[in-house]
C-alpha cells in the first residue's frame, strides 16, 4: 500500500507517520510506501523498511500537487493547512494555501486518471459551523462559518464531497475538535491557549489565558485525533453515506473546567502558573465557535475520543512528558 501524507512535517502529520510505520499496515494491508509533503522538509521515518519518498514544496505551486499525485498513492491524507488565527491575520495566505492547495490536490488526483480512486482523508474543522447554534450541533447543521479559516474549511468540504460525487475519489472529512494537549512550541492557532495553559504549566512555565473562564469547548488529544484518521481511511461508501463529512467527538468543558483538571492531577501551584491576559482578536474568534456537538454518527460509525479532560491531560503527560511533571 502507499500513502501520501500532506502538511507531513507537523505535529499531527510526524505522529500519523509514526503511527503508520509502527503498525506496519492499514486496512489490513502492509504499507510499503510513503509519500510525504510539507513546506519544510519532512524527516524520513525511522524503522521503516519501504520506499519513502519526502518532497518540499506547497502544494498550490504550479506541478506540486501533480508530483504528489504522480505515485498514485492508495489513501492520502490531507493534513496541510493554515491555522485559524494565521488564516484571519492573513487573508492571502489562509486561502492560497487551505483552499488553492487542496483544490490542486482534488485536480492533481482527478487527472491521473485511469480508473484511479484513492480514498482521501480530509481534515476539515467544527469552525465550518457559525452561531446561533443549537445545544449541540448535528452534522447537517448548516455551514455558516464565520471566520476565514472556516470559510475555507467548508469550501474544501464542499469540494471533497463534488470530487467524490463525480467518483475522481473516494473522500471523508473529519471535523476536528480543537486537539489538546498539543506538544512543542505554541501555534497562530487562535486556539493554541487551550493546549497552552496546560502544557506550559505541566513544564514550570508561566502561561497566558487571552479569554474569559467561562468559555467552554470541545477537545481531543493528539492520541485520539491519530486513531480518528486511521479509522476514517477505513470506511466504506455504504458506511459514510452521501454526507461524507462528520464532526468527531470529544471531551466539552470550560475553561475553568480545564484548570480545575490541571490542578487535580498536576497540584494548584502547577495551576497557579496561568496568567489572565485578555486578547481581543482570540476573544472574537472564540466567540463565533461553536461548543458541543451531537457526535452520535461518529460514535455509531467507530471513532473514539476521550471520556473527561483528565484523561487527555494524563495522554499529554504519557506521550510527551515521559510520566513526569516539572
Amino acid at each position: 500500500m502507499h500513502i501520501l501524507i500532506t502538511g507531513a512535517a507537523g505535529m499531527i502529520g510526524r505522529k500519523l507517520t509514526a503511527r503508520l510505520v509502527k503498525n506496519g499496515m492499514l486496512n489490513s494491508r502492509t504499507i510499503d510506501r510513503l509519500t510525504l509533503i510539507d513546506v519544510v522538509a519532512p524527516e524520513k521515518p525511522a524503522g521503516f523498511a519501504g520506499a519513502v519518498e519526502l518532497l518540499t514544496g506547497d502544494l498550490a505551486a504550479p506541478g506540486a500537487a501533480a508530483k504528489a499525485a504522480a505515485g498514485r498513492p492508495d489513501v492520502i491524507f490531507h493534513l496541510a493547512g493554515v491555522v485559524s488565527g494565521e488564516a484571519e491575520t492573513d487573508f492571502e495566505k489562509g486561502y492560497h494555501v487551505n483552499l488553492d492547495g487542496t483544490r490542486a490536490l482534488l485536480e492533481a488526483v482527478r487527472a491521473v486518471g485511469n480508473g484511479y480512486k484513492p480514498k482521501f482523508v480530509f481534515t476539515s474543522s467544527i469552525a465550518v459551523f457559525g452561531a446561533p447554534f443549537p445545544y449541540a450541533i448535528p452534522d447537517d447543521f448548516h455551514l455558516t462559518p464565520l471566520t476565514s479559516y472556516g470559510t475555507q474549511k467548508a469550501i474544501s468540504e464542499l469540494l471533497l464531497a463534488d470530487y467524490t460525487r463525480r467518483g475522481f475519489l473516494d473522500g471523508v472529512g473529519i471535523r476536528l475538535p480543537t486537539i489538546c494537549v498539543r506538544p512543542g512550541k505554541p501555534n497562530k492557532a487562535a486556539s493554541g491557549f487551550f493546549s497552552g495553559i496546560i502544557r506550559e504549566p505541566l513544564a514550570g512555565q508561566e502561561a497566558l489565558l487571552p479569554v474569559a473562564d467561562s468559555v467552554r469547548h470541545t477537545h481531543a488529544s493528539p492520541r485520539a485525533a491519530i486513531e480518528f484518521l486511521i479509522h476514517a481511511a477505513g470506511l466504506t461508501r455504504e458506511q459514510l453515506g452521501p454526507r461524507i463529512s462528520l464532526a468527531m467527538p470529544g471531551v466539552c468543558c470550560t475553561v475553568a473546567e480545564q484548570i480545575e483538571s490541571l490542578a487535580r492531577i498536576a497540584g494548584p501551584k502547577v495551576a497557579a502558573r496561568i496568567r489572565r491576559e485578555p486578547d481581543e482578536l482570540v476573544v472574537r474568534i472564540v466567540s463565533g465557535w461553536s461548543e458541543r456537538f451531537d457526535a452520535k454518527r461518529a460514535g455509531a460509525l467507530g471513532f473514539k475520543a476521550e471520556a473527561t479532560f483528565d484523561d487527555i491531560i494524563r495522554a499529554h503527560i504519557e506521550d510527551e512528558l515521559g510520566g513526569k511533571i516539572a
